[in-house]
Formats: structure tokens, C-alpha cells, sequence
């Protein structure tokens, strides 16, 4: 029978959830905050959004390396979110000054943050448990359930009470995600001591280690299929980020927002259409995952780069979709909601299928040494893609809708390319996986041995 997952996933995954909360709520608010309320172009708030969602992205490489040699990934996390309550606290104050601070605490607390608690998901498990896929999908829902929850809570308290009281709610979440994982750390034990911090330290973990390392030509291997990896899924999130630019302008300017029954109707605010990717992955999820389990019982199971190559071509049909909406009458008027709900729809599954897969397939490929930092190449990928979706956030106000949605169809057709032409690489540097009941490796305590930094086993 089955081991089931380790308690450690669960709190990563409200951990998470909470920092999702916070860091959606932005995105949902963020382009119309400086459109509506400081009076920027569309043109200027998708290059600030961009920017804004690039650096936020970019500086997980360094978080990384910084965790992997001195800092140890449980204090990397709590440094980093602190670091995200202050950044949101500040925001909400409302001046240019605190703008900008804010964004500087905000792009570092990230850094911190984001590439060690899934480097920490990742290290729950040994080499090769078929159970890795699984955790990250189940990690990817409490990711969605802050990311849901965010622009309805956020854009409810900004009607109600304003934009600054809808940013400090942010920073509660923040709270929130600080006060769970401090309170629940002792889970995690293990997944931070199997980092180059604990190699350092010189901790023994045990005859039953089994993460060993791989031969140079085979991390080479890896890490060049890392490498193509990234390349493919920087295209993804090109097309991803429009939700908080394009997609959500389309929102408020194009789409018929209003629910009619009989005599009633209410109107549904642009930043709650956000929410729609969350909800449908929260639901999609466990049938998604069922389905991999039943695929695999019958060993008819996609290979994950398999699998990131289906979520390439969904993503060109989720645009495809917004072609035929604009052709439909979006381009110049407003259209039925339900052509951004398709969208929604389809690029949900493609979702599914490229990030959470991408993040177990780092830890998968990466070497033990350099997992965090492999982690943050993989999150600098995503950070290009964001900065380029705002940069070509610009056309948004130049061109026919239908023209700007289908150079995003094009975009995502070409990443699928790219992963054909490469389909057999990546196939080959893929470890071996086995069944999921080989026990963990046993970790004995050791004492605290001091090294440069003040890092100790007892206190990384």
C-alpha cells in the first residue's frame, strides 16, 4: 500500500496559500491601481505590471544560491516573508515613496521566498518517489486557493473600503503564511538539512541516504535539459501574465458583465475574472490527477515533457479562443463573458500541465548541490516571460485585439515546436522513478559545528 505524503507538504501547502493570497491580490489590482488611481496609460501600467512581475521572478536565482550555500531553506522562507508582509504593509500607505520601497521589499522578499519553499516541497522526497508529481500538484491547489480567494476578497474591500485597505490585506496574509510555517517548522526537518549547507556542516544522514550523486556527463545532461526546459516554458508565462494586463482590460472594457436573471442582474467587477483560473484549478485538479493515476496503472501515462507539450498547445487554443471572441465583436464592442471564461478554461489545463510538472521535474533533474539555485534558472524563465508580457502589453492599445491574441497563439505554437525538436533529449535525461513505499533516509542529529556565517546544523 501506498506511504501517504509527509505532514511537511501540508504545511508548505497553507504556507503557500497564504503567500499566493498576498502576492494574487496584487496582480489582480496591480495594472488598474495605476491606471485608474494614479492616472497611468495602459501602455505604461503593462510595462510597470511586466517589470514589476520580471524582477519579482529574477531574483529567486540568487534567493537560491544564497539558501544552497549559507542560509539553509527554512530561514530563506521566513526571511523572505517577512520581508513580503512589510512590502504590502508599505504599499498600502499610498505615496510614490512607498510605492517604490515597497516594490524593492517586495522583489527581495520573493527572492527569499519563492525558489526555497519548493525546493523544500521537492526534498520531502527521495530520488525517484513516484510520489513527487503528485505533492506538486497537491502543493499547486493551496497555491490556488490563495490565488482565488485574492481578487475576491482584495477587489471587495477595494470597492468597500479603498485600494489602500485592499493592499494591507495582503500583508495579513503574509501574517498569516509567517505564523504557519514558524508554528509547524519541526515537519521540515529533513527537507532542509539535504542541501550543500548541511555537506557543509558535515551532518550524517544515515546508511539509508540515498541521493547520491550522479555521474558529471549525466548532470550535464540534466542540467542542458534543464536549460531547454526553461527556454519553452518562458513562452508559457509570456502568455500566462496577460491576466494581469490584456485579459484583465478585455474584463472591464470588452466583455458584457452583467449576470441577468429574470428582472435581476448584477454586475461582476474586471479584478473577480481573475479568479477564474484558480477556481477551475482547484476543481480540475484531483480529475487531472486521478486520471495520470489511472493512465499509469495501465503504464499509458505521458511523460512529463510529454505532458509540458500538451500544455504548450492548450495555450495556443486558449488564445485562439480570444481570436474568435475579438472577430466575434470584441475587437471594437463588448462580447458574452464566456469567451474569457473559455480562455480561461483551456489555458487552466495547459496550467496543470506545464507548472507544477516544471517544478517537480527541477527537483527531479537538478543535483542535489544546486537544487534552490536550479530552482531560481527555472524562476528567471518565468521572470523573462513576464517582462516580455509586458512589453508586449504595449500593442494592447495599437492593434485589433484579434491581431494581438494571435501573435500569443503564435508564441505558444512555437514553444510546442521547440519541445518536438527537443522531445528526445529531455526524454533521456529523465531519472528513473520507483515505487513510492521505499522509506526515507533516516537523519541522526548532530551538534551544532560552526562555519563561516554562523550557520550551525541546529540553527539552518
Amino acid at each position: 500500500m501506498a506511504r501517504k505524503h509527509p505532514d511537511g507538504l501540508y504545511v508548505l501547502f497553507f504556507t503557500e496559500m497564504w503567500e499566493r493570497f498576498g502576492f494574487y491580490l496584487m496582480i489582480a489590482l496591480f495594472s488598474l491601481y495605476l491606471n485608474e488611481k494614479l492616472h497611468w496609460s495602459e501602455a505604461d501600467a503593462s510595462r510597470t505590471f511586466g517589470t514589476y512581475n520580471g524582477l519579482v521572478y529574477l531574483t529567486p536565482f540568487f534567493g537560491g544560491i544564497f539558501a544552497d550555500r549559507i542560509f539553509g531553506y527554512r530561514r530563506a522562507v521566513i526571511t523572505g516573508a517577512a520581508l513580503l508582509a512589510a512590502g504590502y504593509l508599505l504599499f498600502a500607505v499610498g505615496n510614490m515613496v512607498a510605492f517604490y520601497c515597497s516594490i524593492g521589499l517586495l522583489v527581495l522578499g520573493n527572492g527569499l521566498f519563492k525558489p526555497n519553499i519548493s525546493t523544500l516541497v521537492g526534498n520531502l522526497y527521495h530520488q525517484g518517489d513516484s510520489r513527487r508529481d503528485s505533492a506538486f500538484s497537491i502543493f499547486y491547489m493551496g497555491i490556488n486557493i490563495g490565488a482565488g480567494l485574492a481578487p475576491l476578497v482584495g477587489g471587495y474591500i477595494r470597492q468597500k473600503l479603498g485600494w489602500g485597505p485592499a493592499f494591507a490585506t495582503a500583508g495579513l496574509g503574509m501574517m498569516l503564511s509567517i505564523a504557519i510555517f514558524t508554528a509547524f517548522r519541526h515537519h521540515l526537518t529533513i527537507a532542509d538539512q539535504r542541501s550543500s549547507v548541511s555537506a557543509l556542516l558535515d551532518v550524517p544522514l544515515g546508511p539509508d541516504y540515498e541521493d547520491k550523486a550522479d555521474p558529471p556527463a549525466v548532470e550535464r545532461q540534466r542540467i542542458v535539459a534543464l536549460i531547454v526546459m526553461c527556454g519553452i516554458v518562458m513562452l508559457f508565462w509570456l502568455a500566462f501574465n496577460q491576466n494581469g494586463t490584456s485579459l484583465t482590460f478585455w474584463a472591464r472594457d470588452n466583455t458584457d458583465r452583467f449576470v441577468r436573471l429574470g428582472s435581476y442582474s448584477w454586475e461582476i467587477a474586471p479584478e473577480y475574472y481573475t479568479a477564474v483560473n484558480s477556481i477551475f484549478i482547484i476543481s480540475l485538479t484531483p480529475a487531472l490527477v486521478g486520471l495520470m493515476g489511472l493512465l499509469r496503472r495501465y503504464n499509458l501515462e505521458p511523460s512529463t515533457p510529454a505532458k509540458i507539450g500538451l500544455g504548450m498547445l492548450l495555450t495556443a487554443l486558449a488564445y485562439m479562443v480570444m481570436v474568435v471572441g475579438s472577430w466575434a465583436g470584441g475587437n471594437t464592442g463588448k462580447v458574452s463573458m464566456l469567451w474569457l471564461i473559455g480562455c480561461y478554461f483551456l489555458i487552466t489545463i495547459g496550467e496543470l500541465f506545464v507548472s507544477p510538472l516544471g517544478l517537480s521535474m527541477v527537483t527531479k533533474l537538478a543535483p542535489r548541490r544546486m537544487t534552490a539555485m536550479l530552482m531560481g534558472c527555472w524562476f528567471i524563465s518565468t521572470a523573462v516571460g513576464a517582462k516580455l508580457s509586458g512589453q508586449i502589453g504595449v500593442f494592447w492599445g495599437r492593434w485589433e485585439h484579434s491581431k494581438f491574441f494571435a501573435l500569443l497563439v503564435l508564441t505558444s505554437l512555437f514553444a510546442a515546436a521547440i519541445l518536438v525538436w527537443q522531445f528526445k533529449r529531455l526524454l533521456a535525461a529523465m531519472p528513473p522513478e520507483g515505487p513510492p513505499e521505499t522509506p526515507p533516509p533516516v537523519v541522526r542529529q548532530a551538534k551544532a559545528v560552526p562555519v563561516v556565517g554562523g550557520v550551525s546544523s541546529s540553527t539552518a
